[in-house]
């Protein structure tokens, strides 16, 4: 059984898992289907939001995507997240991000 078919099994078992549902995110993503990879990391920001780690990785796939606007909402989203929840080392990432995101260095 390979990485992605374990996932969707655990998947299956508890599709409310937030670690499983990012692990496919970041599974799809790798193997260049980021239609899916969006659906989960969408769906995690809906029914998850305070899963920090989420925003960086959505942001970076907008920006991928090309969809700057949304990475730079992304980013500030999981900013005020971090902060709610006291995540300093994502909080400095999401930060860093945003910064060279918005001086075009990324």
């Amino acid at each position: 059984m390979d990485r992605l078919e374990q996932l969707l099994q655990f998947y299956r078992e508890d599709p409310d898992d937030a670690f499983t549902r990012f692990a496919l995110a970041q599974e799809y993503w790798k193997r260049g289907d980021t239609e899916r990879a969006l659906h989960f990391f969408e769906g995690l920001v809906r029914d998850h939001p305070d899963y920090v780690g989420t925003y960086y990785h959505l942001a970076r796939l907008y920006r991928e995507l090309g969809r700057t606007e949304d990475a730079v909402r992304t980013y500030r989203q999981g900013i005020e997240v971090a902060r709610r929840v006291g995540d300093v080392k994502s909080l400095a990432e999401l930060q860093d991000a945003l910064m060279a995101l918005e001086l075009g260095e990324e």
